[in-house]
């Protein structure tokens, strides 16, 4: 999806969609339910107070426990 469609599906303009990206802009919890609503994922997994690890260490991290 285009940041012109997420813009658009959610109600604003697509440089606001940028800005949220690049954590230049905190959403409103209104616009954080309405990115939930049109992602289909809780709010929690696309906004955190924490960083999250990248997905090629957890798959990495996967894989060694796995082969152990």
């Amino acid at each position: 999806m285009t940041r012109r469609e997420l813009a658009d599906k959610i109600g604003v303009n697509f440089q606001t969609v940028g800005y949220l990206e690049r954590e230049e802009y905190n959403p409103s919890l209104d616009l954080a339910f309405r990115i939930s609503d049109v992602l289909n994922k809780p709010i929690e997994f696309i906004f955190s107070p924490k960083p999250m690890k990248p997905l090629s260490e957890i798959v990495f991290e996967r894989m060694r426990k796995d082969i152990s």
